[in-house]
């Protein structure tokens, strides 16, 4: 009986501990159950996602940038294909001098790689690829291939480039590209939070995402300022992928739009002739086209080349040019102001007029100077010229008439008048860095300075306004549009740089600027009255002998700028050293009775305007109405197959 107890016993928790264990798993499968409900049913979009996500590869096509034109169709800028040996810093196996030093015996790379690498890394984030070497040859991009396997972190890439085929000229105006620095992905970022997709407003070549795949973006000149209608749109393609990667089939694709091409207002030939003039100088010019606003040229000098800068420029190079002392880099025309000296005359005479404080027969007898508050200021001829009226004034450049107007007129009438003029004004060209310059007035001096001593305005500070010294400060780009005003008899157009916009697929072209931004009221006869003494200047004045022969009949005006003080001395410019001799200023147009180009010029310390600014403006005048009307013998430079010019 003890037995059967026992296995009965044994049995029952036998039975027992199945039930518990079948009870165990039953829960265990239940819950398995629950969570695969979990994850299949109620949370299917999020990981259907991910799992395309890992499976699915998102990768953005770059579209190609705009190319840039004269308005000839000259190519300025344009693309081609290369490949870039890259490296990804995080992601390589030990140091990166190692890893620099072992690929040098696979592929060449020199000293000034590194440093252009190096570089590049400073202003880069390290997960980032950068590269080390670019434009490999087909041998170099097969040696690397077959050795790739010793290099993780290292790739072949094939990448568009931008080029400049004509080196360093107008390079100010063209500008250049460079990798996408973090300021300015904060500016891509900050530009695309303000970019609201909702609204009527939207624009997606503003959309951060628009960048995405983009190393590079334009970092000066119009490739900066016209980055939006350059870039163009990004495509993406899904491509699928196996676990460790590697693709397996595209499963669609959306093209990336070609960037607008962009034709400049600029002609290359006279900006050719122009920089060639100015060899070995420093200085500034701008002509411009007086009925449009089209700017023909728009010389700095020194220049830069900015292929320099398109591969990533070298820490030597790039302190060579910023530490230069002839700052190359400095656009002069848009950013350096400058007292306009005697080029100033011609609109001051025009005040007179307007303001009834002159009118053109009054006359005096000139004495070599004009006396104020005890102090004297000179005529440059010493001895005096004698009976001068406004015309003589203008055309032999005399500074005892114009101390005397600067008097009778006030500081505040000047800037009042000179202001519509687009004196000490922002022009709005179509390039960023314009300085504004300085017209000054008792307000603009009352703003200028904290002291009240300071502030104060002496009326002794106004007489040397009159010959555009003192605190008058202006850009050579200013003093150009005031002479194309002046020469489109008071119709002021925006000055610009590009001409139109071209859509590259459809060829369809938009005007940048076309109608007059104003009309100053100034009346026909005063401006009339102006032309005519501008006129004699070149034929029977201070740049008549520059002029002589000429087949065309040009208005202008010389200009000699004091960079200091003579404190009564006399002037001897062979005496002094070279950074302390007058600026040399030359203001002109032509022909005479309808212009067709206006400028303006300035040759740092370069002297006397009649000797070393008007021959510049002769040879640039001489190729615009005379050589350019020539046929050429061979075109000079490469041109596109289907121009932008109309």
């Amino acid at each position: 009986m003890t037995e059967i107890k026992n296995t009965e016993q044994q049995l029952s928790r036998f039975r027992l501990r199945v039930a518990a264990a079948g009870l165990f798993v039953f829960v265990c499968f239940g819950l398995i159950g629950l969570r695969f409900l979990y994850l299949q049913v109620w949370h299917f979009s999020k990981y259907s996602l991910q799992a395309n996500e890992n499976r699915i590869s998102v990768a953005p096509i770059v579209p190609n940038r705009g190319i840039i034109t004269d308005r000839n169709g000259v190519v300025l800028a344009k693309n081609y294909s290369a490949y870039t040996l890259e490296i990804t810093p995080s992601k390589i196996n030990g140091t990166l001098d190692e890893v620099i030093d072992q690929l040098t015996q696979v592929i060449p790379i020199d000293t000034r790689d590194r440093r252009r690498f190096k570089k590049l890394l400073e202003d880069s984030k390290n997960f980032e690829s950068l590269p080390i070497r670019t434009r490999l040859t087909d041998d170099e991009v097969a040696k690397f291939t077959a050795q790739r396997f010793r290099f993780p972190g290292v790739e072949v890439r094939a990448r568009l480039f931008r080029q400049y085929p004509l080196g360093t000229m107008a390079a100010h105006v063209i500008g250049y590209i460079g990798r996408i620095s973090q300021r300015d992905q904060e500016r891509i970022d900050d530009t695309s939070d303000t970019n609201d997709q909702n609204s009527n407003h939207y624009d997606p070549r503003l959309d951060a995402n628009n960048y995405k795949g983009t190393d590079y973006v334009g970092k000066i000149g119009v490739e900066q300022s016209y980055e939006t209608e350059l870039h163009g749109l990004t495509g993406f393609e899904e491509v699928e992928v196996t676990a460790g990667g590697r693709p397996v089939r595209t499963m669609s694709r959306t093209q990336a739009t070609l960037g607008n091409n962009l034709q400049l207002s600029l002609d290359i030939g006279l900006q050719q002739v122009a920089e060639q003039a100015f060899s070995g100088k420093h200085g500034a010019l701008v002509a411009i086209e007086p009925s449009s606003g089209d700017i023909l040229a728009f010389v700095s000098s020194p220049s830069f080349d900015p292929n320099s800068f398109v591969d990533g420029i070298d820490q030597q190079t790039w302190e060579a040019l910023n530490n230069s002392p002839d700052h190359p880099l400095l656009n002069r025309p848009l950013h350096g102001t400058y007292p306009p000296g005697s080029t100033y005359k011609p609109f001051m005479a025009l005040a007179a007029l307007m303001l009834h404080k002159r009118t053109p027969g009054w006359v005096f007898q000139d004495p070599g100077f004009y006396t104020f508050g005890g102090h004297t200021f000179r005529n440059d001829v010493r001895s005096g010229q004698g009976w001068v009226d406004m015309n003589r004034a203008i055309v032999v450049s005399n500074d005892t008439y114009f101390y005397m107007l600067a008097h009778d007129l006030g500081v505040n009438a000047m800037a009042n008048f000179m202001k519509p003029w687009g004196f000490g004004q922002i022009t709005g060209i179509d390039i960023a860095g314009e300085a504004r310059g300085i017209l000054p007035s008792t307000e603009w001096k009352r703003k200028a300075y904290r002291k009240p001593e300071q502030q104060r305005w002496y009326e002794g500070e106004t007489i040397s306004l009159g010959i555009g010294q003192g605190y008058n400060s202006f850009t050579i780009l200013q003093l150009a549009h005031a002479t194309a005003t002046l020469a489109n008899n008071g119709v002021v157009m925006k000055p610009h740089l590009v001409r139109d916009i071209e859509n590259p697929i459809t060829k369809e072209t938009r005007a940048v600027v076309r109608d007059p931004s104003d009309k100053i009221n100034v009346r026909q006869q005063d401006i009339d009255f102006v032309k005519r003494a501008m006129e004699g200047v070149v034929t029977n004045g201070t740049a008549a002998k520059i002029f002589a022969g000429a087949p065309y009949q040009a208005a202008g005006k010389t200009g000699t700028a004091q960079v200091y003080s003579l404190q009564g001395s006399n002037y001897k410019g062979h005496a002094l050293a070279e950074h302390l001799r007058d600026h040399a200023l030359f203001i002109a147009f032509a022909p005479a009775e309808k212009p067709t180009i206006a400028l303006a010029l300035i040759v740092e310390n370069g002297g006397w305007g009649a000797e070393a600014a008007a021959p510049i403006a002769r040879k640039v005048l001489d190729y615009y109405l005379v050589d350019r009307m020539k046929p050429p013998r061979s075109p000079p430079h490469p041109r596109r197959k289907t121009p932008a010019c109309r």
